[in-house]
């Protein structure tokens, strides 16, 4: 592609770099000059125009990035039509936005003429919300270029991985001092976040902080329910504590403890029978999103949630400051 300034007799089918304006005659941006733009540009008095010369081995900015949009673009996601070099990639349905982050990555690497920009990586998406935008920044791309950016994207960049409609069973564990209006208010608060997706809670059920107890409540659970939440009287504190112990008890297995995200450090994540339970942190009772958001969102659209995944969390994983927590002691009486 040639770029600069060029005689307006010689600019049929250039592409205007900027608007021009002079006397009654206004040619936009971008705009594919034809004879009769160039016959009104000369009669206006313009006698040079700045434009962009395109040569057969190059690619219209629209062409590109629309073939570009539709390489990245994988289930669940609409591609627009592409227009000032630009391509819009929208949400088909509800869901939690999947995003290869590397491949993302590798495609910008490319060349500073082919861009893709997303949503974060698992956000919770509406039908019809932009989740991706594909800019050529150029008028014009080369097509080895175009290639070599499609290339990079082996399997789509994005997709929309809708929700499952669900059914959730709640299980509470009890201690004294554990107000009955702390658990119906936790239920309600569940109940809410599962809402978007389509879930529900099926089953309810609240037994002692016993591992026995709670043992024979997620045997039951699992047979009624596609996922069972536990909400402890008492947070857990280690693998070998109440709920953990519970799980594998009941036959099943701990994929992972903890997590990098805070507040909801102390979540637990395992399964019984194939179904996933989770330990809820004790922020969970809570509406505001915490870690246990971040899991219970990929499980209710079916994405597979590993230690790995989880261990990964812990950029951007600071949520919020937690003044009740107090400060750290001071260096100097640290012994």
């Amino acid at each position: 592609m040639k770029f600069g300034s060029i005689p307006v007799a010689e600019a049929e089918g250039a592409i205007a770099a900027h608007t021009v304006r002079s006397a009654d005659v206004t040619i936009k941006k971008g705009t594919r000059l034809t004879a009769q733009d160039v016959s009104r540009l000369v009669g206006a008095g313009v006698s040079e125009i700045v434009a962009a010369q395109l040569s057969p081995a190059d690619v219209h900015e629209d062409e590109a990035a629309a073939r570009l949009a539709a390489v990245a673009a994988g289930e669940g996601v609409r591609v627009d039509r592409a227009f000032t070099g630009r391509c819009n990639l929208f949400a088909e349905h509800a869901g939690v936005l999947v995003a290869d982050a590397d491949a993302v990555d590798r495609f910008n690497a490319v060349d500073e003429a082919v861009t893709l920009a997303t949503l974060p990586a698992w956000k919770v998406v509406e039908p019809g919300e932009m989740i991706g935008t594909v800019k050529i920044i150029p008028f014009a791309v080369p097509e080895d270029v175009v290639r070599t950016a499609g290339a990079t994207l082996k399997t789509p960049a994005l997709r929309v991985a809708a929700f499952v409609p669900m059914r959730v069973a709640v299980i509470s564990t009890l201690l004294p001092g554990l107000k009955p209006s702390v658990v119906k208010k936790t239920v309600a608060v569940l109940g809410e976040r599962l809402a978007p997706a389509g879930a529900t809670v099926v089953h309810e059920s609240a037994v002692p902080h016993d591992a026995e107890a709670l043992r024979g409540a997620i045997e039951e659970a699992v047979k009624i329910a596609d996922l069972v939440v536990v909400f402890g009287a008492s947070a857990i504190t280690d693998r070998r504590d109440v709920i953990p112990a519970a799980v594998e008890a009941a036959g099943g297995r701990i994929e992972h403890f903890g997590m990098p995200v805070d507040p909801g450090n102390l979540l637990l994540v395992g399964s019984v029978g194939g179904k996933h339970v989770l330990g809820a942190p004790g922020c969970a009772r809570s509406p505001k999103e915490n870690g246990f958001d971040w899991v219970l969102q990929r499980l209710l659209a079916g994405v597979p949630v590993t230690r790995a995944d989880i261990t990964r969390m812990g950029v951007g994983g600071l949520l919020m400051e937690i003044v009740q927590r107090g400060q750290l002691r001071d260096p100097a009486e640290d012994h």
